[in-house]
């Protein structure tokens, strides 16, 4: 159970990112929170649409092109996968709204903290290796013909489209940011471990200015094969954007995703320096794991993960203005989640607002986290707690005040969860402007 050494440096967000199902823009973004349209539809990307009854949280329309700004930065594109290329946006975004150009930052007080998941190469790009190192008479691969035949008919970078520590790789090169670099890759606790490590460095004076976001696509040959495999996906719905149901008494399971957001975290010297406009307030940061053996135990983890980010944030549950939650539309992990918010709230366990925005988007792993806390962002910002699509029927087991519509916040001040489902899980505790 982690948390931060505390400092005098005060750390706020400056710039906001986001390539998500719901928008390419933070206008675009914030509407359809606004208005409740689900980025759930279904898929276009894969041929053959592994995913259950072929529906996903699918980002549309997305050139990566669009977002370079020089030969050397579309020629970087073209040897990104696609989560690389969605990070990457991201932060280009970011960047370009927190008004970091060449020159504004000094490179070595400038850094970059980015959360990834493991990244698989899509068959198509093994194909010509592989058949080249299969044995002609029996039709069967030969793993001593592999270095001689099979290598050389890769593409010669075919590694580096494909290493998790690349989105922050590509990100710092067009930033010039010299100072820390890091990647994370914890599945969906990657992105509050990304802020509580970003929010270190800057407190232990290491930079002025982190980029920090997440990245994650589960719309990919392999990985929707492996999340038909440990997960439990929805399997219980009349259209594709009633799929993802968080904390309701009809949800059947969770809905692959992809997206990326990116967060400038800045210290408020240095924003006030350049006339920053400041979005929010990084307060505290937290994280645990409890798994005994082979059994997870995900509520015990979500509660130790909470108790350090209030910890660490100095604060109580009552000065907590709502929950972003994991809202994972699980069955029994939405009901160790909402049993760890009763552990950490106690009698305002349901009471406290709680808004679950996987219900828009599904599950994009490490990149689903970010994209959460920007929604709350953006929400204060415009003035509401974002809603959850698709809560109509209360499970009795999930005693929560959920957020059904967008309604005015009590306080701007809230706190992110996520889990992974070996019992990873983390947390933070930020402040909005509303």
């Amino acid at each position: 159970m982690t948390g931060h050494q505390k400092s005098e440096r005060q750390v706020v967000i400056t710039g906001l990112g986001v390539v998500s199902p719901i928008g390419l823009s933070l206008e675009e973004f914030t509407k359809n929170l606004r208005e409740g349209t689900s980025g759930i539809r279904p898929v276009t990307t894969l041929a053959f649409t592994p995913a259950p009854h072929h529906v996903a949280g699918e980002i549309r329309d997305f050139n990566p092109s669009s977002f370079a700004k020089s030969r050397e930065q579309k020629k970087a594109i073209r040897v990104m996968c696609r989560e690389i290329q969605l990070g990457y946006a991201a932060a280009i975004l970011s960047m370009d709204h927190g008004g970091i150009k060449e020159g504004t930052i000094a490179p070595e007080r400038l850094g970059v903290e980015f959360g990834a998941n493991l990244m698989f190469s899509v068959p198509e790009d093994l194909a010509e290796g592989c058949f080249a190192a299969t044995d002609e008479g029996e039709g069967k691969f030969r793993h001593e013909l592999w270095a001689e035949k099979g290598m050389p008919k890769l593409f010669p970078l075919w590694l580096l489209k494909y290493l998790p520590n690349m989105p922050a790789c590509h990100i710092g090169i067009t930033a010039d940011a010299r100072g820390p670099n890091n990647s994370i890759t914890l599945d969906e606790a990657s992105a509050n471990l990304v802020i509580g490590e970003a929010l270190r460095v800057i407190a232990r004076g290491h930079a002025d200015v982190m980029i920090t976001g997440s990245t994650g696509t589960r719309l990919h040959a392999l990985k929707t094969i492996h999340a038909c495999m440990w997960d439990q996906l929805a399997s219980d719905f009349e259209k594709p954007e009633q799929a993802s149901r968080p904390f309701d008494a009809r949800r059947s399971g969770q809905v692959v995703g992809e997206a990326a957001a990116s967060l400038l975290l800045e210290d408020v010297d240095s924003a006030k320096r350049r006339g920053a406009t400041v979005y929010g307030t990084v307060l505290g940061a937290g994280s645990a794991c409890a798994n005994a053996g082979d059994t997870p135990n995900l509520r015990l983890a979500m509660s130790l993960a909470m108790k350090a980010a209030l910890r660490d944030a100095g604060l109580t549950p009552d000065q907590i203005g709502h929950i972003n939650a994991h809202g994972l539309s699980d069955p029994k992990t939405d009901v160790a989640e909402a049993g760890a918010i009763h552990d950490v709230f106690g009698s305002l366990g349901d009471k406290v607002p709680v808004t679950a925005l996987k219900s828009f988007w599904g599950n994009a792993a490490a990149g689903t986290g970010m994209i959460e806390i920007l929604g709350s962002l953006t929400g204060l910002r415009e003035g509401f707690i974002p809603p959850t699509l698709n809560y109509s029927n209360p499970d009795p087991a999930c005693r929560l005040n959920v957020v059904r519509e967008p309604v005015a916040p009590r306080n701007p001040v809230f706190l992110k969860l996520s889990v992974t489902r070996l019992g990873q899980a983390s947390a933070t505790v930020l402040q909005g402007v509303v």
